[in-house]
């Protein structure tokens, strides 16, 4: 998998419709591995449906987010970038 690269500032999941099955795009499983695998869980919000995640290569911060609350379970993952006053005032980081 990929790591994060400087330009990117956010991933939008995608779920697929294969074989009357819904899947996770390509975008979902790269998203998966990050979190497990790259970057450093620091903070979780008060109503759980967001995680705040650090880059160990460039200190950027990530938060995951399942914004499509209509869907079972939150929908396809999104990661995007916060900058620091961003992650501070929504997760209390240093």
């Amino acid at each position: 998998m990929n790591p994060l690269s400087k330009d990117e500032k956010q991933l939008a999941g995608k779920w697929l419709v294969e074989n009357r099955r819904v899947v996770a795009d390509a975008t979902c499983r790269r998203i998966e591995y990050l979190i497990e695998h790259l970057l450093k869980k620091c903070a979780v919000s008060p109503d759980g449906w967001s995680v705040l995640y650090q880059d160990p290569g460039d200190s950027r911060f990530w938060e995951l987010t399942y914004p499509q609350s209509e869907m079972q379970g939150g929908g396809p993952p999104d990661l995007r970038t916060l900058d620091r006053p961003e992650a501070q005032a929504k997760y209390g980081v240093e």
